[in-house]
């Protein structure tokens, strides 16, 4: 017990900067300098949710000649750079608190995970990889109350002028049209589905992140040996790896529920009653069949995938940044 104990604490030391707990961070600086690379990843990666989007509504005679390309090109056509930055603006500004409300309950919740699992019989990956999907898992519940009306109000701008749809003059309108219409609750349409599908999206995400980067530093022989420690660059392309792994196998498992929740909260020609899931997928399964599921699978694989990879990348840089030096 000796030596695996001390096996374990050398291996924590060996990697001490590819883990950063919640208490050594310099929290102002973590949430200042997280907005300002988090929302340039956003506005980069703007444009493939728009063409996501999109393609979930076009009804199927649209969307069978219709790919990820031809549509970006289609909008860049129509309306120019700002069609493909519709609602962008919206979700900047609505990200803000929302993110620092989500890294917050995510760090302190892994934390907690770690302390009280630490006894366990398990494997180091095992361990990290439950810890971090637990923390994924109650951070998406903690935000999904602040998200969810911003993201209907985003989708609504970025679908403006699609068949079903409500056309309106900005965010301010869709609030307004919304509520006149359905309520207050109008504008949490589809909170059941996305708290169902994201909560253990972020789990899967994040627990999948913390064990393959567990593993692979493994594999490369790192942990056992205190004088051996990853540099700079190792520790990105390590990190960036598992953050693309995890993301391109969330995207797979997830796109069906991601396509019912996008249409639910935007499509308006549903005939008489409140739009529903059932509603939502029974009209999706007549149009598509069950391909249109996977409706806008490429744009959303190839966002989730990169988003991954660049989010965990930021992520993991504004936690080096932000550790205190005292």
């Amino acid at each position: 017990m000796a030596v695996e104990a001390a096996e374990a604490s050398t291996a924590t030391l060996a990697l001490s900067e590819t883990n950063i707990n919640w208490e050594r961070l310099d929290k102002t600086k973590f949430h200042v300098i997280g907005a300002i690379l988090f929302t340039a990843q956003a506005a980069v990666l703007h444009p493939t949710y728009v063409v996501k989007s999109r393609l979930q509504v076009l009804e199927s005679r649209s969307t069978s000649s219709r790919s990820g390309l031809s549509t970006f090109k289609h909008i860049l056509r129509n309306d120019g750079l700002r069609g493909v930055y519709r609602g962008f603006g919206t979700s900047a500004v609505g990200a803000l608190p929302g993110r620092i409300l989500y890294l917050t309950s995510l760090e302190v919740s892994k934390d907690v995970m770690l302390k009280y699992t630490k006894g366990l019989d398990m494997p180091e990956a095992t361990h990290i990889g439950v810890a971090n999907g637990v923390a994924g898992m109650v951070s998406n519940l903690a935000s999904c109350a602040f998200f969810v009306p911003f993201d209907v109000i985003c989708q609504r701008l970025m679908v403006q002028g699609l068949p079903g749809t409500t056309v309106c003059n900005g965010p301010i309108d869709v609030v307004r049209k919304v509520i006149r219409v359905e309520g207050f609750r109008g504008l949490y349409r589809g909170f059941g589905l996305t708290a169902v599908s994201q909560t253990p999206t972020s789990a899967f995400w994040w627990g999948s992140y913390g064990a393959a980067q567990s593993i692979i530093w493994r594999s490369l022989g790192y942990g056992n040996d205190v004088e051996k420690k990853p540099s700079q660059p190792e520790i990105v392309t390590v990190q960036a790896t598992a953050g693309m792994l995890a993301g391109a196998c969330s995207s797979i498992f997830t796109t069906p529920i991601d396509t019912i929740k996008t249409r639910l909260q935007v499509m308006d020609n549903y005939g008489t009653g409140r739009p529903s899931v059932i509603k939502t997928t029974k009209k999706l399964f007549e149009e598509d069949g069950w391909r249109g599921f996977y409706r806008g699978f490429g744009p959303r694989f190839l966002s989730m995938s990169v988003s991954g990879t660049s989010m965990i990348v930021i992520y993991e840089l504004i936690k080096r940044i932000s550790v205190r030096r005292d």
